[in-house]
């Protein structure tokens, strides 16, 4: 009996074995146990994929000696599971220098992705950056227009000085954008086929001509983006404030929750919950805003305005102290006509578009353009924050909620009780444990 049940045992055996190896013949499962995922692409590329129904070709122009080819179909194989109508050809570029000559490529690895009559090269370092924002090019159906409005002490944005938006709009034009100046003294009116405009922060006084323009602008369905600043209305843009709908306050926006954050400077507002709209949905980044307007909705307006940057519950708009180096000195006063928070200093604004080519017009003012400034980007989510508002402006939703890829464990965040802890466990427990146990192993011998 107890033979029989051997055989059968090993007949089982056998045939278990037998269907784990058809099956996985058959079949492939695989699973990412990396902390984030990072062993498969971010959710940005897999958004960005999923922008672009139907097949997709890469074509890369690699030498078949070496390891290049590997590495390349190793990188592609994650994007291709993600999408299986991607697909992955190489070429020898020695095999046809002519065609070489002729498409400009002059490097071994060098890729060119067909989509639809759609075409865009990647001639730099193969990374899932470089590779989601080509593949993010061609989702947009070509390069974006953002005409920055100049001539009136505006930041610029190709410019390096710390007011400029440099940094970030050279970031931001890999994915598609193209940055073309917009001077109303040699201009009358925004080009056609500009897809948004940017008014960032200027320094002096707008001409009539320039601010008809920008008012026209909107009136005929265009989008706008409005870095605005403390001040602005003494430059001339009332008219274009009223076409919109929105008051900037008088004053300068201070808050005292920075100083649980160790500002010493109100006037820096943190933020670091935000009011739900679809910038901000699922945006978890703490964003820094130096010096910013507070801004109001005017009722009556074809418009609709929510608010997605608020002030907290200890923020007002100051009028007396903020502009001496001693900020301690502010103090709120009513008698002044100073108003308490919280306030609004951001608003997305939509409406029935009155152009007949766009269903929706789109418009944001944030009250402080400092934060995308290239001394401020660096801080915290203020890069990807810019980068959402741009998305949802130009009408790319998709994109919109991208979470920032990253290593999750890039920053090691302690308090001071921690840190305490760790320096009284590593500097005197530590020490002081081994050399006790030196000296009782010492001892232990000695009495051996």
């Amino acid at each position: 009996m107890r033979r029989l049940e051997s055989w059968i045992f090993a007949l089982a055996l056998l045939v278990a074995a037998a269907c784990v190896g058809f099956f996985t013949s058959r079949y492939a499962v695989r699973a990412d146990w990396s902390t984030g995922g990072r062993a498969s692409i971010a959710a940005e590329s897999q958004a960005v994929l999923d922008r672009l129904p139907g097949p997709v070709e890469v074509v890369s122009y690699a030498s078949p000696s070496g390891e290049l080819r590997a590495n390349i179909g190793a990188f592609m194989e994650r994007y291709q599971r993600a999408k299986r109508d991607l697909t992955l050809r190489f070429v020898d570029p020695e095999k046809d220098p002519a065609a070489m000559r002729e498409l400009g490529i002059s490097n071994d690895g060098a890729m060119i992705i067909h989509y639809k009559n759609r075409v865009q090269r990647l001639d730099d370092s193969l990374t899932e950056r470089s590779m989601s924002n080509a593949l993010e090019r061609l989702a947009r159906g070509g390069e974006r227009i953002v005409g920055f409005v100049t001539g009136d002490g505006e930041r610029l944005p190709g410019g390096k000085a710390n007011a400029d938006l440099g940094t970030f709009m050279t970031q931001f034009e890999a994915r598609g954008l193209r940055s073309v100046p917009l001077n109303f003294g040699q201009v009358q009116a925004v080009p056609e086929h500009t897809d948004l405009v940017v008014l960032a922060s200027p320094s002096a006084p707008l001409s009539p001509a320039a601010v008809q323009a920008l008012v026209d602008y909107v009136g005929n369905g265009g989008n706008l983006l409005w870095l605005a600043e403390p001040g602005d209305l003494d430059l001339g843009v009332k008219p274009l404030a009223d076409a919109l709908g929105v008051r900037l306050l008088p004053g300068v926006l201070v808050d005292g929750q920075g100083a649980s954050l160790n500002l010493t400077d109100p006037r820096q507002i943190v933020q670091v919950s935000y009011p739900p709209h679809p910038i901000t949905h699922g945006f978890t980044l703490t964003t820094l805003f130096p010096q910013a307007a507070g801004l109001a909705k005017v009722s009556g307006t074809d418009w609709t305005v929510a608010a997605f940057l608020r002030t907290g519950e200890q923020s007002w708009t100051a009028f007396h102290g903020i502009a001496n180096d001693q900020p301690s000195t502010i103090r709120y006063d009513a008698a002044a006509g100073e108003l308490r928070g919280p306030l609004d200093f951001g608003f997305a604004q939509t409406r029935l578009s009155p152009s007949p080519e766009k269903n929706e017009q789109r418009v944001v003012v944030v009250g402080d353009g400092d934060f995308l400034a290239n001394t401020f980007v660096g801080n915290g989510g203020n890069r990807a924050l810019g980068e959402r508002i741009f998305d949802w402006l130009l009408g790319d939703d998709a994109l919109v909620a991208l979470p920032p890829r990253g290593a999750p464990d890039r920053v090691l965040e302690l308090t001071q009780a921690r840190l305490d802890v760790l320096t009284l466990v590593f500097l005197v427990g530590l020490p002081v444990f081994l050399a006790a146990m030196g000296g009782f192993i010492a001892w232990r011998r000695r009495r051996r």
